[in-house]
């Protein structure tokens, strides 16, 4: 007989390293987020999924809805791949409009035994957003722009409207130079003209982009991309600036997310906010990871803003705080060294806001081990104005090896550092003063390794809030 979703999410829930209040299927694989739409009040999120296993391969569009984007129900695959058809090998990334009273899809359809050939296709869905037809005309952008130099990488269709009609990017790469993104209008979502590159890159900035958001925020306008550095999936980038002429011009950039956070998506919901979601990375080998039945988790959704020095801003959606529950707040301690909190637990929503002096360093220790040495480690050093997430892992109860990671986050003078930490299960998401993300992912050896420690020197922690996360499940 076969499970349902329900019953599959019961079975794994005695698996600690399971997320409990992120989105992830009930098992087997997951990957980018696709097709973010708010649809008749429901907001449906699509994701990259493979139904026969927890390893990337067979890639379906997989569903799930929600009220509030928060919790979340497990609807059947929305899309799967036609034989014969132009994603015969797969169904990739795209996006999700509404298009003359009808939720439409456009997505990147795969062929050949490398899904070499990524072409450009369309479906359309019933007024309950579950059932999806594919257009007869699939597929309706089929060939890579000549001076790409490269058939291969042509991916991710990201749409939007504006006065005189419908536009798309999509994420490429011209060939020994980098990567690029071109811009395409419609009139009706099907028959589609080339304007040309909307804004190329160079290896700098990696050599295929992929994943591509391209949308107005206040009176700027911002590119998101996922690029390549070299031969292995990187980083996700964003540039903020002008948009004329179907040509974009960044007038500053960064990096959205330091860690495993990758391929986010964005739209704008019914409230008029832009909301991001981006697939969290594992961590582990595959061989872990078919042995826990279940590989990928989608981010909280966060809220996206721009400051005046054109740096884009991240929170998590305010919908997160009705689910908070016990809580417990500290203010106004010197810290000097380790203090071991009244806290414990691997399910947590923490804000913590510092004030270090110039030589000074703070932050939090989180899923500690007691007198063990195996931790995850928050800190922000003054004085070079780095932020640091250091991992130590036990090996073999006895040896353990560190993972560090180090970005800059400069704060103004008398800034306070603010930091928000998303704990759950293996997943950490980390944004501090709304501007540096650093996302990742740590897996306790047990389950009793959920002690919080308070970290610091010549600074003093204003206030620290911790609130236990229930299951979204339940």
């Amino acid at each position: 007989m076969t499970e349902l979703p329900a019953e599959i999410r019961q079975r794994l829930q005695v698996d600690f390293h399971r997320p409990r209040y992120h989105f992830l299927p009930p098992s087997n694989w997951m990957n980018d987020p696709n097709g973010l739409i708010q649809w008749k009040g429901q907001y449906h999120l699509f994701y990259q999924y493979n139904p026969s296993g927890p390893l990337w391969g067979n890639i379906h569009w997989g569903h799930t809805i929600s009220d509030d984007l928060i919790h979340w129900r497990d609807l059947p695959i929305a899309l799967a791949p036609t034989p014969g058809g132009p994603d015969e090998t797969g169904v990739f990334s795209g996006c999700a409009v509404a298009y003359e009273g009808q939720p439409v899809i456009i997505y990147t359809g795969t062929r050949g035994t490398r899904h070499e050939i990524q072409t450009q296709c369309v479906a359309t869905g019933t007024d309950d957003g579950l059932v999806w037809q594919k257009h007869a005309q699939n597929p309706v952008i089929h060939q890579v722009p000549p001076e790409a130099g490269q058939t291969s990488d042509f991916r991710d269709p990201f749409v939007w409207h504006e006065a005189d009609g419908w536009y798309m990017v999509l994420g490429s790469r011209i060939k020994d130079q980098g990567g690029v993104i071109f811009l395409y209008r419609s009139n009706d979502l099907i028959n589609w003209t080339y304007l040309g590159p909307l804004f190329t890159g160079d290896r700098r900035h990696g050599v295929i982009w992929e994943c591509p958001n391209f949308f107005k925020l206040d009176d700027r306008w911002v590119l998101i991309i996922s690029s390549h550095l070299g031969t292995a999936t990187g980083t996700v980038l964003y540039f903020v600036g002008t948009y004329e002429n179907h040509r974009f011009t960044p007038t500053s950039e960064g990096v959205l997310d330091f860690g495993t956070l990758y391929a986010p998506l964005s739209f704008v919901d019914d409230q008029q906010r832009r909301v991001l979601i981006g697939w969290l990375r594992e961590a582990r080998s595959n061989g872990e990871q078919e042995r826990a039945g279940w590989s990928g988790v989608q981010s909280i959704p966060r809220l996206l803003s721009l400051d005046d020095a054109g740096r884009l801003h991240m929170a998590p959606v305010p919908e997160l705080e009705t689910i908070r529950g016990a809580h417990r707040h500290w203010e106004g301690i010197a810290l000097q060294g380790q203090i071991t909190l009244d806290a414990q637990g691997q399910a947590l929503d923490i804000a913590a806001t510092f004030s270090p002096q110039a030589n000074g360093s703070c932050g939090l220790a989180l899923l500690a081990a007691g007198d063990q040495p195996e931790r995850i480690e928050i800190i922000y050093q003054a004085a070079t104005g780095q932020l640091i997430v250091r991992k130590v892992v036990a090996e073999f109860g006895h040896s353990q090896s560190i993972d560090s990671r180090v970005v800059p986050h400069t704060l103004q003078p008398d800034e306070p550092l603010r930091l928000r930490i998303l704990l759950d299960g293996s997943v950490v998401e980390i944004i501090a003063n709304e501007r540096t993300s650093l996302s990742s992912r740590l897996y306790p050896t047990q389950i009793t390794h959920n002690q919080v420690h308070l970290l610091g020197e010549a600074t003093t922690l204003n206030s620290l809030d911790i609130w236990e996360m229930p299951s979204i499940w339940q």
